[in-house]
């Protein structure tokens, strides 16, 4: 239980130092690496039933050849990929969002710095608290978007690699 309490301490600290613009990088980070976990055990499990399923449905058609059958494959290919592409853009809209709002604390602890200015007469004590809430948040955002960018460079090229194996494995030559 102490190693528990110090580190919520240790985290408690680093809130304070960097605002309350660190919990929504927090937010945000806890929901990208959920979207990225839930691509990557989709890609481990459920894509080969999907692919399974898709490819068991176009080897029982008797027709593969025809243009409607063609279409009918252009649609369940379609389909397929939805489905591998599922919250890639919401992943890269949060990659892209976190250095946003590291910025959105570097401006609320630079408000801070400038009030203290104003306010306190240019202590420099007061005036590294609000530094601090200045740096710290960018260093965060930029920390949460660099670990996202690694995860989604990865998803990237399964997901280009799964559709095109897919494309590849429904064949009408046969």
């Amino acid at each position: 239980m102490p190693f528990i309490s110090e580190v919520m301490e240790l985290v408690f600290d680093f809130l304070d130092k960097g605002g309350p613009v660190l919990l929504l990088i927090g937010g945000l980070l806890c929901l990208m690496w959920t979207l990225i976990f839930e691509r990557v055990f989709y890609f481990a499990g459920g894509l080969k039933k999907d692919v399974a399923l898709v490819m068991s449905e176009w080897e029982a058609r008797s027709d593969r050849r025809s243009w409607g059958a063609k279409r009918i494959r252009e649609a369940m290919i379609s389909e397929t990929v939805m489905k591998i592409n599922q919250n890639m853009a919401l992943i890269k809209t949060l990659v892209a969002l976190a250095p946003m709002l590291g910025l959105l604390g570097t401006v609320t602890g630079m408000i801070e710095v400038f009030h203290v200015m104003a306010v306190g007469g240019g202590d420099a004590k007061l005036m590294a608290g609000g530094v601090s809430r200045a740096t710290v948040p960018t260093m965060a955002g930029m920390v949460a978007a660099l670990s996202g960018v690694f995860a989604q460079a990865y998803l990237g090229r399964v997901v280009e690699r799964e559709s095109a194996l897919l494309e590849d494995h429904l064949t009408s030559d046969h």
